[in-house]
């Protein structure tokens, strides 16, 4: 069914989540595993990754927590920067309970918050809060002391765009702060750029080296995609929307939306509500849906955490780094073994490289190292290059063709069956053209003996009647 109505009339069926860990959120039990009966009556529950909204008129939508919503802790945790840069001992004691505020208390927070975007409240932006309020909390905390390696990357590539700033929490929603996330539909790094989007911004991908991991260049990419979607739309929650699922679904959104409205078919301009994101909601994708919420509700987080009991992870900032131009390939093991650094952390400051393979000669490329080791890279650059060359760096430009003669094997296989019957066919067309010449040519030995024959016969009934007269 289509949710007819704006945000004022939508209501989210809560849905109940269970977490081993956090088990003491005040949150309501209703029912709530349910989505709509089909044709037969038959009631389809709902995924632990979705919730159904519902309007004044009873009809109902199911909403998608973005695939970032999903991600798993442990694997966050995992990651060089976190498990090298992040710590859980904070100063103060996160505890496991989530406050309950009234609908009052949430519109005005995010009325406070400094923003040239529209960050409006509803029923499904409080479904996004409670899901990071709740059992997102502990993602939120990693994400709060992770923020601290991304949050300048990516506010001064909106700056020099003349983004709204506000758009650096984007990157919560497509990765959770993730630079090595890739998403179902192939979607990869902070910003989640599609291989044919990536590469339309600028962005290098190839078997070598993928561009979208980089967090420097892809923020620049995306802060260019952005303002190119504001230059489409003119409005940032239709920019959001569409940096989800494409411009091509807004535009039918906005169709569909018109067409509901008896518009389709005149020549009436769009209007400004014909083009608002909650206008068009119900004709969007299932995940869309529930983006421009999401980003509201992180907006929200990231700002009031210490209201919902959430501390953020204790940060201590990677040493800084400079870059090295290389013009020859080396393979990130080589200048770990050489420097005696942590491999991982050259991974981490270069994680474009997806081999770990820098291809300088392709054309010049610069690797990422801490800052007091770039000198060192400089002064031993030869010995790099040569440490472990034929081990690491192991594919041939030239080689040599065995020009010994092959022993033939036969092999049971399709190929060299299909090869055999071939060759068995040739060898009978061949024995039959032989057998045919050989008849060609006995017949012609065998004509002339006969014609031979023939004359010797007549020349001796010649000598015999020559014979026969002389004697007469």
């Amino acid at each position: 069914m289509l949710l007819i109505g704006t945000c004022n009339t939508l209501q989210a069926q809560v849905v109940v989540e269970t977490d081993p860990v956090e088990t003491d959120y005040d949150e309501e039990d209703e029912d709530d595993d349910l989505e709509d009966d089909d044709d037969d009556g038959e009631v389809i529950p709902l995924g632990e990754d979705e919730f159904s909204v519902t309007d004044n008129e009873g009809n109902e939508e199911v909403v998608e927590f973005p695939e970032a919503m999903t991600y798993d802790l442990d694997s966050l945790l995992n990651l060089y920067m976190s498990k090298t840069y992040l710590s859980g001992d904070n100063d103060c004691q996160m505890k496991d309970v989530n406050p309950v505020y009234t609908k009052e208390e949430y519109i005005d927070r995010l009325s406070r918050i400094p923003s040239v975007m529209e960050l409006a409240y509803n029923d499904v932006v409080q479904k996004f809060i409670d899901r990071y309020s709740g059992r997102l909390r502990y993602s939120v905390s990693y994400m709060l002391g992770a923020a601290n390696f991304y949050m300048p990357i990516f506010e001064e590539a909106l700056e020099a765009y003349k983004l709204p700033l506000e758009l650096k929490y984007l990157p919560i929603i497509e990765s959770a702060l993730n630079p090595k996330a890739v998403s179902r539909a192939g979607a990869t790094g902070l910003w989640q750029f599609m291989l044919a989007t990536g590469k339309q911004y600028g962005l290098e991908v190839n078997s070598l080296v993928d561009e979208r991991r980089d967090p420097v260049k892809s923020s620049y990419a995306a802060a260019r995609y952005l303002k190119a979607l504001y230059r489409i739309f003119g409005d940032w929650n239709l920019v959001i929307a569409a940096y989800n699922c494409g411009p091509e679904n807004i535009n039918k959104a906005i169709r569909r939306a018109r067409a509901a409205a008896g518009h389709a078919q005149d020549d009436t301009p769009i209007t400004k509500i014909e083009k608002d994101y909650w206008h068009i909601y119900p004709y969007l994708p299932a995940e869309t849906r529930g983006y421009v919420p999401a980003f509201i509700a992180a907006n929200y987080i990231m700002t009031y955490y210490c209201d919902h009991n959430i501390c953020p992870m204790t940060t201590r900032l990677p040493a800084q780094t400079d870059t090295v131009v290389v013009h020859r390939n080396v393979h990130l093991g080589q200048i770990a073994g050489v420097l005696g650094l942590d491999i991982d952390m050259l991974r981490s400051l270069n994680p474009e490289f997806r081999h770990d393979v820098v291809p300088g000669l392709t054309k010049p490329y610069a690797i990422r190292l801490p800052l007091a080791d770039t000198g060192r890279f400089i002064d031993q650059e030869d010995s790099i290059y040569a440490y472990r060359a034929d081990e690491l760096l192991n594919k041939r430009i030239e080689v040599t063709i065995n020009d010994d003669v092959p022993t033939y094997t036969r092999k049971n296989t399709r190929a060299s069956r299909r090869n055999s019957r071939a060759s068995r066919n040739k060898r009978v067309v061949r024995n039959r053209r032989t057998t045919a010449t050989k008849r060609r040519t006995t017949a012609k030995r065998t004509t002339a003996k006969r014609t031979t024959a023939k004359r010797t016969t007549s020349k001796s009934r010649t000598t015999k009647k020559k014979t026969t007269r002389r004697r007469r």
